[in-house]
């Protein structure tokens, strides 16, 4: 993989690029895409934001980077990670590829998802555009599943603030919303939700991330539809979410009532509702000490979904 060099430009990190694969999530044409000037940047091609976490933008060919473990610890298990950035940008290192690496340390394959960003010039229907992407990353790691040594049982789908209402989304809404996907099973084996948006309602939801999806003025039957508190039934996967109390970006309220839900519909799900910490921690939050990624895989074994 080349490394972009540019005078006053900080070095990308081999650490942050080490993906040992990147591939394009659809082998042919992009669907629900219309030609636009928006110029796709190539995975390496990114920028660094004001407190030096690597972002992404302007993708309209998106693409799974492909994080193995070792294979002797390689346990079957596989998680499709989704950045957040508010349906504006994604975060895909401290959100990204620092989670994938940290899985791989415990024998889980990861694949960071690098979804496309809503946008009206570049595409149609541009609400269930991310949705697309994820279903299809679902489709893509099962059908793949024995190149990578990973068991088609054991999927799971994981998102990030506006990643984790991507990856709830996935959870909640099953049903293909590409044609062609016919029959495939699409529903991952379980989720895992980091200070999550997930209500798009007036009170709770995260409106910039509702704005970017739906638009300015959203029609009230997305609203309700993407509102993934209002999506959970009995078939929802297990689900395992962390939130700050203190988080001023998405309030908590946003994982308190989608595991509420949960529980109503007997759903097996675990909630770590932190103190301290405020949002967009990834992994390094200074008040958990990353206890909550441990707890995260210690919930998997107790669900079984490492074996």
């Amino acid at each position: 993989m080349r490394r972009l060099l540019t005078s006053g430009f900080l070095i990308l990190h081999a650490s942050v690029l080490s993906a040992q694969q990147v591939v394009p999530l659809y082998q042919d044409q992009v669907p629900n895409s219309k030609p636009c000037d928006e110029k796709d940047h190539e995975f390496i091609d990114t920028s660094w934001n004001k407190n030096g976490l690597l972002i992404v933008d302007h993708i309209t060919k998106p693409t799974l980077a492909i994080y193995k473990p070792a294979k002797e610890k390689r346990n079957g298990t596989a998680v499709i990670i989704c950045p957040g950035g508010g349906y504006a940008v994604l975060a895909a290192g401290h959100e990204g590829a620092d989670v994938a690496r940290a899985f791989n340390d415990v024998g889980i394959t990861a694949f960071v998802l690098r979804y496309r960003l809503p946008k009206d010039a570049c595409m149609t229907s541009k609400a269930f555009v991310p949705l697309m992407d994820a279903q299809q990353a679902i489709w893509f790691v099962r059908t793949h599943a024995n190149q990578y040594g990973v068991n088609i049982d054991r999927i799971g789908i994981m998102g990030f603030s506006a990643g984790g209402h991507l990856a709830s989304t996935a959870g909640t809404h099953v049903d293909p919303v590409r044609k062609d996907l016919g029959n495939a099973t699409l529903r991952p084996a379980f989720m895992i939700l980091i200070y999550p948006v997930i209500s798009f309602n007036d009170s709770i939801g995260h409106i910039g991330s509702r704005d970017n999806l739906l638009g300015k003025n959203p029609d009230k039957h997305l609203v309700q539809l993407f509102s993934n508190e209002l999506q959970v039934n009995p078939q929802t996967p297990p689900t395992f979410l962390v939130h700050a109390s203190d988080d001023d970006g998405v309030v908590p309220e946003n994982s308190i009532r989608f595991y509420q839900a949960l529980l109503r519909n007997k759903v097996p799900a675990e909630l770590h509702l932190y103190e301290h910490g405020g949002h967009g921690f990834g992994l390094h939050n200074p008040s958990t000490k990353q206890d909550w990624f441990k707890a995260c895989v210690e919930w998997m074994r107790t669900n079984k979904l490492i074996p």
